[in-house]
C-alpha cells in the first residue's frame, strides 16, 4: 500500500502542489477572521452556583445587564468639592451613554443620584468617580468593540485632564484578545527567524529548512481557518490562536523535520526518489502518524473536563496536529517527489574535518558510558527531578485576573484605581443571589437581615452592599415591605435606584454583595467564599434558595471542575498511551516505564513553573508581574501536551532501537546503537521545540508565557536527562524484561546477518545497524 501511495503522490505530484497552494491561500484569508469571533468566555461550569448567579444577572436589574461594566472617571484638575468637577464628570457618563456601539441599557453611580447618596460612588482621594452600566449588547460583541471605545475615550478626554477606564469582565476579555494578538504577533516574528536558522544547522540547506518551515506554517493555517468556521458555531477560548500556533510551529515542523532526514538519509544510501519517498513513509512516516494519532488521542482526554476554555484549547491542538501529520505524511511526500535530490540544494553550513570523531560513535560512546552505571546515573538523574518537582507540591491555581495585562494599559490602570480607591476586593465583590419563587416580602424580612448581619460579621469582609440598608431607611422595622407592590413605587428617587439595583424587577431575586479586603484570587479571600457559602446553606426560610458567584467563586468552581476531573483525565490518557504504546513496541515494560519516566518529567516541570510564575524568581527576566498562582487551565494542559510530545520521542527512538534489536538480539548494543542514530535528530528536533515554545514565553500573555515556558523546559528535560540518560540507563537495568510480551520467543543475540564478522570500517564512519545482509554507516559529520 505505501508503494502505490508513494507512486500515485509522483503521478499526481503538481494536480496536489495545486490544490494545496489554493487551499492555503483560501484557508488564509478565512483565518483572519478568526479573533474577531474569540470569546473571553469558557470559565463557567454548568450547574455551578457561579454560573447561575451570572445568568440571573442579565436581566431584571438596573445597571446590569448581559454585559455590566463599570465606568471609571478620575479628574487631575478637580475634586468633588469643586464645582466643575461635577459637570466634567457628567459629560464623561453622556458620552458612554450616548454611544451607540455600546447600546447603554440603563445605568447606577454616581451621576445618577443625588448628592446625599453619592458618597459610596466617590473615590477616597475626591477625584475618582465611578457608574456602573448594563449594555444591550452581548458579551461577545461587547468584547470585540470595547478596546475601540476604550481607546477613542482616552483620546477623547486625556487632554481636558480627565483619565477614562471601562472595567469589566467584557473590556478585560477585549484587552486580553488585543494584547493576545500583539503577543502572537511578536512570537512568530522571534520564531521564524530561529526556526530557519536552526532547521539551516541541522540540515545544512535552505531548500530543505525553507520546505519544514512552510510545512509547519501550512498546519497552521489550515489549522486557524477551520477553527473560524467552528468559532462562528460554538463559543472559542481566544487562548485557542495562541496554543494552535505555538503548537503548530512545534509540532508540524518537528514532524516535518524527522520526515526530511529520513529521505535524505535514503537518498544517501542509493535509492532513487520514488523508492526514499516509500522507504521514508514506512519509517519515518509511519512513526509521525502513530505519534500523531498517540497526541490527538492524549489529547482528547481533555474534553472530559466541563470546562469551555480547556475544551477550546484542545480542540485546537487536535485539529493541528491532524493537519501536522496530514502534511507530514501526505503533502510533504509530493513536495520531495517534487524536488528530488535539489532538497540538498543551497549549502549554507558544509561540514568538514574527517579527523573529528562521528557524531553517531560520540552518541553511542555516551550511551556506553551510561550503561556501564546504571544505578549511579539513573540516581542522579531522578534525584535532581525529583528536586526539581518539590516546589509543585505547593501549586496554587486560579483564573486569570487583571494582572495579566500590562500596568500601563487603560483597563489595567482603571481595574487599579477602582482598587486603590474603593478597597481591593471592590472590582470582584462576592455575589450573593437570594432567590423566592413568590416576591420578596415581610415575611422573608428575618431571615434575609439575618443573612446580612452574619456576612458582616465574617472575617475579612470590608461591607455588604445591598438595597437593605436604603430600604430601612424608609422602613426601619420592615425594610422588604417598602420593596412590594405600590410602596416600591413610592420610594424616594435615589432609594428606588439602589433598590433596583439589587432587587430584580419582578422582587424575585435580591442581591447581596461581600466586598472583601483582598483581591478575588487571595486566599483569604477564596477562604471567605467558603464561609459565605456556608452562611447561605444555612439560611433556614422556607422557598428561600441562595446561590453565590463572581470572580472568586467563578475561579473556584473552575479550580474544582478540573480537579474533580483530573483523575478521569489521566487514567484515560495514561490507558490510551499505554495501549498505543503496547501495539508499538509489542512490549508489556516498555509502556509502563515510559509512562513512570513522564510522570517524573511532567512533576519537574510544575516544580519550575511554581518556582518562576508562584514564587516569581525570573519574572524581571520574562517580563510579567508575579500574581502568587498559575492560571488553572495551565497544569492540566501541560500535562496531555507533555506526555504527547514524550511519547513522540520515545516512539521515535525506541522504534530505532527496537529495529536494532530485532536484527541482533543484543538488549544493550542495540539500545546503544539507536541512541546514537536517533540523538542527533531528537536533539535537533528538541532544539526547535524550545525555540519555538521560549519565544511564547518572552512575548506572549501571560497564561502563554507560562504554557510556553513550561513546555519548553519540559522538552529540555526529556530531550536532555530523560532520553540521553534515564531511557538507556532503565533499559540496560530491564535487560531483556525489556521486549517481554506474552507468546513471544526470545530472539536470540547476534541473530543478524552477518554474524560474526566484523565490518570493514570506513574511514571517519561507525557502523549504525544492518540492512539486507549489509551493515549500515554512519557519515562522519554529524
Amino acid at each position: 500500500m505505501i508503494e502505490r501511495f508513494a507512486a500515485a503522490t509522483r503521478r499526481w505530484r503538481w494536480p496536489i502542489a495545486v490544490v494545496w497552494i489554493v487551499a492555503v491561500a483560501c484557508a488564509g484569508v478565512v483565518a483572519m477572521g478568526l479573533p474577531g469571533r474569540l470569546s473571553g468566555g469558557g470559565w463557567e461550569v454548568e450547574g455551578s452556583q457561579s454560573a447561575a448567579v451570572e445568568e440571573a444577572l442579565h436581566t431584571g436589574f438596573v445597571g446590569r445587564a448581559a454585559s455590566t461594566l463599570t465606568v471609571v472617571v478620575r479628574d487631575t484638575s478637580h475634586t468633588a468639592e469643586e464645582e466643575p468637577f461635577e459637570g466634567r464628570v457628567r459629560e464623561v457618563m453622556a458620552a458612554v451613554a450616548a454611544d451607540e456601539t455600546l447600546d447603554v441599557q440603563s445605568s447606577y453611580g454616581w451621576s445618577t443620584l443625588g448628592p446625599e447618596a453619592r458618597a459610596p460612588f466617590l473615590g477616597s482621594d475626591l477625584r475618582t468617580a465611578i457608574d456602573v452600566v448594563g449594555l444591550g449588547i452581548r458579551e461577545g460583541y461587547a468584547r470585540q468593540e470595547l478596546p475601540e471605545v476604550q481607546a477613542g475615550l482616552r483620546e477623547q478626554f486625556a487632554d481636558r485632564g480627565l483619565q477614562v477606564s471601562l472595567v469589566g469582565a467584557a473590556s478585560f476579555w477585549g484587552e486580553v484578545n488585543e494584547l493576545s494578538e500583539k503577543g502572537l504577533a511578536r512570537a512568530e516574528l522571534i520564531t521564524l527567524p530561529l526556526i530557519l536558522l536552526v532547521l539551516l544547522v541541522l540540515f545544512g540547506g535552505v531548500v530543505a529548512a525553507l520546505v519544514a518551515l512552510v510545512v509547519g506554517v501550512t498546519s497552521i493555517v489550515l489549522t486557524l481557518a477551520v477553527l473560524t468556521v467552528l468559532a462562528g458555531q460554538y463559543e472559542l477560548s481566544l487562548f485557542v490562536q495562541n496554543t494552535a500556533t505555538m503548537l503548530g510551529l512545534g509540532v508540524g515542523v518537528d514532524y516535518s523535520l524527522f520526515v526530511i532526514a529520513r529521505f535524505k538519509e535514503e537518498l544517501a544510501a542509493g535509492r532513487d526518489v520514488e523508492s526514499a519517498v516509500a522507504a521514508t513513509l514506512r519509517t519515518s512516516g509511519e512513526t509521525v502518524l502513530f505519534s500523531g494519532v498517540t497526541v490527538i488521542a492524549a489529547m482528547c482526554t481533555l474534553f472530559l473536563v466541563p470546562l469551555g476554555v480547556i475544551g477550546s484549547i484542545a480542540l485546537g491542538a487536535v485539529v493541528v496536529v491532524a493537519f501536522s501529520v496530514l502534511t507530514s505524511v501526505v503533502l510533504l511526500p509530493v513536495v520531495l517527489q517534487l524536488l528530488g535530490r535539489r532538497i540538498e540544494r543551497g549549502v549554507v553550513f558544509v561540514r568538514r574535518g574527517t579527523h573529528r570523531r562521528p557524531a553517531a560513535a560520540r552518541w553511542a560512546a555516551f550511551a556506553g558510558r551510561v550503561m556501564r552505571r546504571p544505578v549511579l546515573f539513573l540516581a542522579v538523574s531522578v534525584g535532581g527531578l525529583l528536586l526539581l518537582a518539590a516546589p509543585s507540591l505547593g501549586l496554587q491555581t486560579f483564573t486569570p485576573d487583571s494582572r495579566i495585562i500590562p500596568a500601563d494599559e487603560p483597563v489595567r490602570a482603571g481595574f487599579a484605581l477602582v482598587e486603590e480607591q474603593f478597597g481591593p476586593g471592590s472590582t470582584a465583590p462576592l455575589q450573593v443571589l437570594v432567590s423566592s419563587p413568590e416576591p420578596l416580602g415581610s415575611d422573608d424580612g428575618a431571615a434575609v437581615l439575618g443573612l446580612r448581619d452574619r456576612l458582616k460579621a465574617l472575617p475579612s469582609v470590608v461591607r455588604v452592599d445591598s438595597a437593605l440598608d436604603a430600604l430601612a431607611a424608609v422602613n426601619a422595622a420592615d425594610p422588604l415591605a417598602a420593596a412590594v407592590g405600590p410602596a416600591r413605587e413610592a420610594l424616594p428617587p435615589d432609594v428606588r435606584q439602589t433598590v433596583d439595583h439589587h432587587l430584580s424587577d419582578d422582587g424575585r431575586r435580591l442581591l447581596l454583595s461581600v466586598v472583601a479586603d483582598a483581591p478575588a484570587s487571595a486566599t483569604s479571600t477564596q477562604d471567605l467564599l467558603a464561609a459565605v457559602r456556608a452562611e447561605a446553606a444555612d439560611l433556614d426560610a422556607a422557598g428561600l434558595s441562595v446561590a453565590v458567584g463572581g470572580e472568586t467563586a467563578q475561579g473556584v468552581d473552575s479550580n474544582d471542575a478540573i480537579t474533580r476531573t483530573m483523575p478521569k483525565v489521566v487514567l484515560a490518557m495514561l490507558g490510551v498511551i499505554y495501549l498505543f504504546l503496547l501495539v508499538s513496541f509489542r512490549s508489556v515494560f516498555l509502556p509502563l516505564k515510559a509512562i513512570l519516566i513522564n510522570l517524573l518529567s511532567v512533576a519537574a516541570t510544575y516544580g519550575v513553573l511554581v518556582l518562576v510564575f508562584q514564587h516569581g524568581y525570573g519574572a524581571d527576566l520574562l517580563g510579567f508581574e508575579r500574581t502568587g498562582y498559575i492560571q488553572n487551565f495551565i497544569p492540566v494542559l501541560l500535562l496531555t501536551l507533555l506526555f504527547s510530545l514524550s511519547t513522540d520521542y520515545e516512539v521515535f527512538l525506541l522504534n530505532r532501537v527496537r529495529e536494532y534489536h530485532q536484527q541482533t538480539g543484543d538488549d544493550t548494543g542495540s539500545v546503544a546503537r539507536g541512541l546514537a542514530s536517533t540523538a542527533p535528530l531528537i536533539s535537533g528536533a528538541a532544539l526547535l521545540m524550545v525555540v519555538v515554545f521560549g519565544a511564547f514565553s518572552f512575548a506572549g500573555i501571560l497564561p502563554m508565557k507560562q504554557l510556553g515556558f513550561g513546555m519548553a523546559v519540559a522538552i529540555a528535560l526529556d530531550a536532555t536527562v530523560i532520553r540521553l540518560v534515564v531511557v538507556p540507563a532503565s533499559m540496560r537495568l530491564m535487560g531483556a524484561w525489556n521486549w517481554w510480551m506474552p507468546g513471544r520467543r526470545r530472539v536470540p543475540a547476534r541473530r543478524a546477518a552477518g554474524r560474526g564478522r566484523q565490518p570493514h570500517r570506513r574511514p571517519g564512519g561507525v557502523p549504525v545497524g544492518v540492512r539486507d545482509g549489509q551493515h549500515r554507516w554512519a557519515p562522519a559529520a554529524p
